[in-house]
């Protein structure tokens, strides 16, 4: 496969800087992950999944708050969402939170979970022609190029920032094949009780069959935030990518994040605090998003799937509205269900099956223990096991150097920016617009 694979999107990179970039990727087709007729199902199915609660299982809207709660946002549209408190596990509210619908890019949170742990950052991969046989006509590039080497740190880059499919082929390439990490992609999902998930290729690009959630998507990024690659990955805003030519005459590139709610963008300002994840956009998926947040000690996950409105942009507002929502709700709702556990996580009382274990009559998993709860301190001191670091550049907040508790029984490491707190390795404050 010819080198010009590379889509508009990594040629505007070159040509016209992190600028033109910005605006180009919100209006170009090419920045799509696939393109397909769009055959967005029009309603939820009358029987869904009840993993995490019963509640979770019903369709529209499941929220549960007492007349001091904070109202919903009244203007969203997304087919499906969910917004969850990430140290807990509790589900705050949802609105068709077991939906099977087209993912997008957001699947390559799974395919990160699957595979980071797989390779060290400085291996090495050599790009081949046949590699990227089977990539969709269409699909999002970082721009890799036939003969020319890049490591893992690379590659990384160019799924998390660029949204390459290239570079997901390229790394599906080092882990032996499409068929065997689409294989491991799906155990990866069974495992994590993600039973709403069937994968039919590795970069979400759209598929006959291809299917996920709000609430299991929700589920890959809380396991991959686990992982301090992912978290790196994940909120960094930009970075260099190798471009041609060998040795020190090796020219390189600046690609930025397509995480909206990261960068900013025009009209849509950074949202403060925010951390990662992944955003996407086929025509048959529409725009998908999942984030999580920190705000005072707080920490929120966010999954938003197919706004009505075609503006790229919604998928941000309204998971930007919900992450609000979510702050402020604190104390003032009720749960309607929780983010459950791996099947590996799982109390001995469940069985090997992964039987849920006997509790409450609420449709929660039992037999975990409550999370940790604490605000940080205004020197960014640890409250309760929680470490909260303020990045003043682009008014970024995110957890450093502690752990908030995940599945309500293990800790997970804190999410970091990284920009200034891993020697040897620069990271640019502030993205430009």
């Amino acid at each position: 496969m010819p080198f010009n694979r590379s889509s508009a999107f990594t040629t505007a990179a070159r040509a016209f800087g992190c600028a033109a970039l910005v605006t180009f990727a919100l209006v170009s087709p090419a920045h799509a992950d696939g393109e397909a007729d769009d055959a967005r199902d029009e309603h939820p199915p009358e029987t869904m999944s009840t993993i995490g609660g019963e509640r979770l299982g019903r369709p529209g809207t499941q929220v549960d708050g007492g007349d001091d709660a904070p109202a919903l946002p009244d203007d969203l549209t997304s087919r499906s969402w969910i917004v969850a408190d990430a140290e807990t596990g509790d589900v705050l509210a949802a609105h068709n939170a077991h939906w099977p619908l087209a993912p997008a890019s957001t699947l390559k949170m799974l395919f990160a979970d699957t595979l980071l742990p797989r390779f060290e950052r400085d291996e090495t991969y050599r790009a081949e022609p046949e590699h990227f046989e089977e990539m969709g006509e269409g699909s999002s590039a970082v721009g890799i190029a036939d003969g020319q080497t890049y490591t893992v740190e690379d590659l990384w880059h160019g799924v998390f920032l660029a949204s390459g499919n290239d570079a997901v082929y390229a790394l599906t390439a080092m882990n032996g094949g499409k068929d065997r990490t689409v294989a491991e992609m799906n155990e990866r999902a069974e495992e994590l009780q993600a039973n709403d998930t069937h994968v039919v290729n590795p970069d979400g690009y759209d598929a006959e069959g291809q299917r996920s959630s709000a609430y299991d998507l929700t589920l890959f990024a809380r396991s991959g935030m686990q992982n301090s690659d992912f978290r790196e990955y994940v909120s960094t805003p930009r970075a260099e990518f190798p471009g041609a030519g060998e040795g020190e005459d090796r020219e390189s590139y600046e690609i930025q994040s397509t995480n909206r709610l990261l960068v900013g963008a025009p009209g849509l300002d950074r949202y403060e605090g925010l951390a990662g994840v992944k955003n996407g956009y086929t025509s048959a998926a529409g725009h998908t998003f999942t984030g999580v947040a920190e705000h005072e000690g707080r920490v929120l996950l966010v999954t938003a799937l197919a706004p009505e409105d075609d503006d790229p942009l919604a998928v941000y507002r309204e998971s930007a509205a919900l992450l609000d929502w979510g702050f402020a709700a604190e104390g003032l709702v009720e749960p309607v269900g929780e983010l459950v556990p791996p099947l590996s996580e799982l109390p001995e009382s469940g069985g090997e099956d992964g039987e849920e274990s006997e509790g409450g009559d609420d449709g929660k998993n039992g037999g975990q223990e409550a999370g940790l709860h604490g605000a940080a301190g205004s020197e960014g001191g640890a409250v309760s096991g929680l470490r909260v670091l303020g990045i003043t550049s682009a008014g970024l907040v995110v957890l450093a150097a502690g752990a908030y508790v995940f599945h309500r029984r293990h800790p997970l490491p804190a999410l970091s920016q990284l920009s200034a707190l891993r020697a040897g390795r620069r990271r640019d404050d502030a993205p430009e617009e």
